[in-house]
Order: structure tokens, then sequence, then C-alpha cells
């Protein structure tokens, strides 16, 4: 006798916006076993469904979520599928796994897998970016008022104010072996080679060089801050980087050092990290259900 298909695990936040869309799309059939799983209960978890022989999960929520399973995975060989439920879900976008939570569905359950590269600090995964400085204030601004005005009246308010908050801060960069002092508003992580020109600003760039891109801000003013981000905007962070206000870095390994304990951004969460920051890049760190 035919031993019966095991199941995929599935699991939502109960407490995230899409949960309820996510059931619904999760409740046909039989194909997954879904779990309503608490976000700070979910990477051990995954990690026990896994230690029982899960070879592939499926996980419903956004970016920090999807990084959170990410974490549970390194160096477990299972395959991460993903239904996307966030805001922006910049990973599975730029992986070109659908929205329509159908097709995502029909993908996780016959797709095939190959890997994607991830990045720590500190021992924290992240799969998209990371950011010192401006854009934590900008992030802190923003879900302050997102309740009151939604998330993009939000962002744009937030982004007005910061611009005229900017605050510099010294820090020391380390690459390839070689130490930089530096006096800037933000500084920019991103897994992948990023383009800060329209339409496809802040995304990884197709085939671009794998590495942590690091980017460093070095305008003094907030006049000058914003005449660099226009400038990059509409001609591309390759030329900027060419010039005295961006430097810009594709690497495996950096170290940050900063002058106390700070927070910083990490696929637009906020965590509290000591110094230094050790950025490392981990290739071909987790197997995801990509078309």
């Amino acid at each position: 006798m035919t031993e019966p298909a095991r199941r995929i695990p599935a699991f939502i936040n109960p407490a995230a916006g899409g949960a309820e869309e996510a059931r619904t799309a999760l409740s046909g059939g039989d194909v997954f076993d879904v779990r309503e799983i608490p976000p700070q209960e979910l990477e051990d978890a995954i990690r026990r469904i896994v230690a029982e022989g899960a070879t592939r999960i499926l996980v419903a929520g956004g970016d920090g979520t999807i990084a959170t399973a990410a974490s549970a995975l390194l160096e477990t060989g299972s395959e991460l599928a993903i239904l996307p439920g966030g805001t922006l879900n910049h990973f599975a976008t730029d992986l070109g796994i659908p929205k329509e939570s159908a097709e995502a569905l029909a993908l996780a359950t016959s797709g095939s897998a190959r890997t994607a590269d991830a990045a720590l600090v500190n021992k924290r995964l992240f799969l998209n970016t990371s950011s010192v400085g401006a854009y934590v204030h900008f992030v802190k601004v923003r879900e302050y008022l997102e309740p009151r005005f939604g998330y993009r009246i939000a962002s744009a308010i937030a982004a007005f104010r910061i611009l005229f908050q900017l605050r510099q801060f010294t820090v020391e960069v380390e690459v390839d072996g070689k130490r930089r002092t530096y006096r800037t508003p933000i500084v920019f992580i991103g897994v992948g080679e990023r383009e800060l020109k329209l339409p496809t600003l802040g995304n990884r760039i197709p085939h671009g060089k794998r590495g942590l891109h690091v980017m460093i801000v070095r305008g003094r003013s907030a006049a000058r801050v914003l005449a660099i981000a226009l400038n990059a905007v509409a001609r591309g962070v390759t030329t900027v980087s060419r010039t005295l206000e961006l430097d810009s870095f594709i690497v495996d390994h950096c170290t940050i050092t900063l002058r106390r304990h700070s927070t910083i951004a990490v696929d637009g969460e906020l965590v509290s990290l000591g110094t230094p920051l050790e950025y490392h890049l981990e290739r071909d760190a987790i197997r995801v259900v990509c078309p």
C-alpha cells in the first residue's frame, strides 16, 4: 500500500494584517498543514518541524517574517516556499514569486527550489537590506504615524521630516582590510548589487554582482543629501559613486564600528545591536521555491 504524501507545513502569523487572507487561501484542499504561530515563536516552531523531517515548509508573511523563517532553515537543506503577505514583499518580488495567492500556492506545491544568498549582522540574518543612521529615525516616525495615515502617507511624511532632522554620526568602516572613517547621516547595506535609479529604486539589479552592496552618504547638510538622492535617482548609483558624496563597495564582509550601542534597521525592522557591527555575506544560504 502506498504511503500518503506528507502535507507541507504552512505557518501563519495570526496577528498579521494579511492573516485572514492567508487562512482563506490555505483552507482549501489537503496539501498544507496550517499552523498559526506568533512571530516570537516562529523560529523555534520551524526548527522543530524540520527536525521531525519536513523537507519543505511554507511561510505566509512579509520580509521580516520570511527572514525569521530563513534563519531557522540555515544549514538544514529544507526548502522555503513563500506566500507573500507583507506590504512590500521585496524578497519574494526579487525572486519572481507571484503575488496572487493561488499562483504562489501552486508554485509552493509543485515548484523546484534554488539557492539564495543572505547576510548576517552580528548573527542576525537579513535577506534584503540593513541600514545605520537616518533610516532608523524614518522607520520610527513611519511606525508612529502609520495607524493614523496608512503606510504610504506615513512613509511620505516620515521622509519629509527626516530630511530636516538629519544627524551626522562618526562611523569607521573596514573593507578589504582597509579602515576608513566617515561623518555621515546614513550607511546602507544591501544583499546583492542594488540600484538607486527609477523605476527600480532600491531593487536588486537583475543578474547583478553577488555580495554586500555597501553605500555611505557623505553629504553634510539636508540640502546636500537631498541633492545626492535626487542625483542617484536620476542617474543611478554607479554614476553617483564616482563622486565624493557617495562611497560604494561590493564585498563579502565589512565591519562598521560606532561609538556606542546602536539601533539599526534590518529588513525594515529595528533591532538593537552592539558595536562593532560585523556584516557577512552567506552565499547560497537557503533554498527557496522559485519560478
